[in-house]
């Protein structure tokens, strides 16, 4: 039933049931561009502005320089103090022959006063603005040349006489010192010119080269910058190179998942099909023979294919589960040494029947109470047992429980499950824990197993925070490592006992049933009935909405899909009804576990939403919770103390009045034959309580003593009898070690009960 060698995981990416792959987190993708690189590229490109802008500037600068230059204007000035010089001396010594008006002091005339010339220009006249007596010293060169053009124009009023150019020459020498000083003020404004232009031109190559130097440090942080980001480009290509070569693989993974899908349904239609048949077929011959001696062992194994289906039915919801997230831990506080033991107890017997060793090691380092779910935590190690046993052929199996250091330091529990069989090479281990997949060992297809048993188990290791791994070499056998959270507690406060509730609290409900299928009106009414409360079923939401109209009830419990109208609908309805019908408590049932189904029930009103199949222990819980312990006790019982620990006398054991009416009606030899056959009954029957607390199935091993119990009574057996009701009517309230004790007991009272009979010889032999 686990599929030991051939198991498979769930998918948690894909859906189609291939193996996940792992996707690299956020944090380790290659990140998107660092701001850094656009505030880098906003700097450097205001730097290259700032430099253009300052390049524009000093060329503009220089450019003044040209056109405004003055320097030559000074030169202008040297040269009309020179001609100056000159024409005063040719003028003193052409003095006395200045009527004959000699050519050369006509040219030194003519030059000097194209040098005045020059001092009328634009640039000029700027210049000598920022002179203080320029104005006047012009004035006074035009009033000598104005008396001087008399003579020595081109068109002369008269010849320059001695006199006229002694008194000129008198003017002239005036002007001497005034074109002196008008030289040297206007060479000092141009060296001021020249200081500030040099120091303007010095700044803006002060800032220049700042702008530059900082330009080159952008340029350089920028290049830094595109450089890292060009690695992380390269990273994320690879990276994305990777995830494409990871779909690639998952594509080929979903492939394959699909083909082992097709063929896990056909195994699974052949794992269905033989138990329904066998349970069918059984049925039929009971019909059709009610009255058969054979009867009894007809039902045995109809009950068998029954158990066996449902086993298979179980595994295929609890992963449906896991997929969808509906399946949630319920952990206790209990005693981690009671668990092992409970286990070892289980398990034991299937060990001996193979005749296999099987031990149990404990490390006594661990804290006696622990908190986990015992449920789960004895489903993988059960699942883990059974293919440990079921593939060894000789040998032993030892579990050892351990405490060890987990991936982040914390402490972990370990369960080692080791046994000396088959053994799997790597391509099996590396299958292992797929999904609808077997090993192509001939022994483990003909050991069978649905492929879904380790799947599972390592899925509630994840969901419990640890892992299942495995080491195995062919041949040598095989080690299975649980590893779960190690969480210490505090011993339990003892609770008093719910079945204990004074009989005043005791109450019967009335219970409205809206299912669509007649069985499973049937079923829910008698549980609903062995309770001790009162049911009334109806087909569909519409009667269950109508019912609740004309009734009051207690509950409603609610098929989620019906026809007509389904029990969301319903709900809804009933939630608008007026009055005190629109606070009834409503339960939802049903056999879809995705969450979207449980959100929709509760968005419309449900109060309570439980899974299909809904046993006697599940139904008396949901009653305890919804309405008090009180509402879960039957009011037919008597009471569930715990079995007693000694054997009760041999008068407890048989009502020898029952022995002598059953002796005499049936005869010696008839009666010794029915003994044996009850007796062989009540083995197979505590061989199937066994079968279903590991499976931790109540209901199964409360039907199974339910049926041993009439028989037990009818041949005067009343403690045997009295074992048998205990566990079909308690069975649902007792806690796993009371339930193994009960279970043992029970055992024990079929071999002591056997025993006292063939003394008696009540048994052929």
């Amino acid at each position: 039933m686990t599929g030991y060698p051939g198991s498979r995981e769930p998918p948690v990416a894909m859906t189609t049931g291939s193996e996940p792959f792992e996707v690299a987190p956020p944090d380790a993708l290659p990140q998107r561009l660092t701001p850094w690189f656009g505030v880098t590229g906003l700097l450097l490109l205001a730097t290259l502005l700032a430099a253009a802008f300052v390049q524009v500037r000093q060329y503009a600068l220089l450019n003044l320089t040209v056109q405004n230059q003055d320097d030559y204007l000074v030169l202008s000035l040297y040269q009309l103090e020179t001609e100056y010089l000159r024409l005063r001396e040719q003028w003193r010594q052409d003095l006395d022959t200045a009527a004959e008006q000699p050519a050369a002091l006509q040219l030194r005339y003519d030059i000097f006063l194209s040098r005045v010339g020059l001092l009328r220009t634009e640039r000029a006249r700027r210049l000598l603005a920022r002179v203080p007596n320029a104005p006047q010293v012009l004035r006074q060169i035009d009033s000598f040349a104005s008396r001087a053009d008399l003579f020595l124009s081109n068109e002369p009023r008269g010849p320059l006489s001695p006199q006229a150019a002694r008194a000129l020459l008198d003017v002239l020498v005036t002007l001497g010192e005034p074109i002196h000083e008008l030289l040297l003020e206007a060479s000092h404004q141009v060296a001021s010119q020249v200081s500030a232009r040099q120091d303007q031109v010095r700044q803006h190559n002060e800032i220049g080269l700042g702008l530059t130097g900082f330009l080159s440090a952008m340029v350089l942080v920028f290049a830094l910058i595109a450089l890292r980001q060009m690695r992380k480009l390269e990273q994320r290509r690879q990276h994305l190179e990777a995830l494409a070569d990871q779909l690639r693989d998952a594509r080929i993974e979903a492939e394959s998942a699909s083909s082992a899908k097709s063929d896990f349904l056909a195994d699974m239609s052949h794992e269905l099909r033989t138990p329904l048949h066998g349970l069918l077929g059984m049925l039929a011959l009971l019909e059709s023979a009610p009255r058969d001696p054979m009867a009894g062992q007809w039902l045995r194994t109809a009950d068998d294919s029954a158990t066996h289906l449902l086993r298979l039915l179980d595994d295929i919801l609890d992963l449906s589960k896991l997929e969808s997230g509906a399946l949630a831990l319920q952990p206790q506080t209990l005693r981690l040494r009671a668990l092992v033991d409970e286990v070892q107890a289980l398990m034991q017997p299937q060990a001996q029947a193979k005749q296999l060793s099987f031990e149990t090691r404990y490390d006594e380092t661990l804290p006696e109470h622990v908190r986990l779910d015992p449920t789960r935590v004895r489903q993988i190690l059960f699942n883990l047992l059974t293919n440990a046993i079921k593939f060894s052929e000789s040998g032993g199996v030892v579990l050892r429980c351990s405490k060890v250091t987990g991936p982040e330091g914390a402490p972990q529990l370990e369960f080692d499950v080791s046994d000396t069989g088959i053994g799997m090479d790597p391509a099996t281990l590396s299958r292992l824990f797929q999904r609808f997949a077997r090993a192509d060992d001939p022994r483990a297809r003909r050991l069978g197993g649905t492929g879904l048993g380790l799947a599972i188990s390592r899925n509630l290791a994840r969901l419990m925070g640890g892992e299942i791994v495995v080491r195995s070499t062919p041949g040598s056998g095989s080690v299975f490592s649980f590893r779960c959270a190690l969480v210490p507690a505090a011993a339990p406060v003892p609770q008093p006992d719910a079945a204990a509730a004074a009989p005043g609290t005791q109450r019967s409900l009335r219970v409205l049933v809206a299912e669509d299928h007649p069985v499973n009106r049937m079923y829910l009414s008698a549980l609903l009935e062995r309770l001790g409360h009162q049911g009334h079923a109806v087909v569909n939401g519409l009667e269950a909405v109508q019912a609740l109209r004309e009734q009051a009830f207690d509950l409603v419990m609610m098929d989620v899909h019906m026809p007509v109208m389904d029990g969301v609908a319903a709900s809804e309805a009933i939630r608008a009804l007026p009055g005190a019908a629109a606070q009834v408590r409503i339960v939802a049932l049903t056999a879809d576990v995705f969450a979207d189904t449980r959100e929709r029930c509760l968005r419309a009103g449900i109060d309570e939403v439980i899974t299909k199949p809904v046993g006697l222990p599940a139904l008396t819980a949901l009653l305890a919770r919804q309405f008090g312990a009180g509402a879960a006790i039957s009011t037919a019982a008597e009471g569930t103390g715990s079995p007693p620990s000694a054997l009760p006398p041999e008068d407890q054991l048989i009502d020898r009045a029952t022995l002598g009416e059953v002796a005499e009606l049936m005869g010696g030899g008839r009666s010794g034959s029915l003994y044996a056959s009850f007796f062989e009954q009540a083995d197979d029957t505590a061989r199937r309580m066994r079968e279903a607390m590991r499976d931790a199935d109540i209901e199964a091993l409360q039907r199974a003593a339910h049926a041993v119990k009439g028989a037990a009574l009818n041949l005067g057996l009343p403690a045997l009898a009295q074992a048998a009701t205990t566990l079909s009517r308690d069975a649902g309230g007792l806690g796993a070690a009371q339930l193994a004790l009960a279970v043992q007991r029970f055992e024990e009272l079929v071999g002591a009960t056997r025993s006292l009979c063939a003394a008696e010889g009540l048994i052929n032999e």
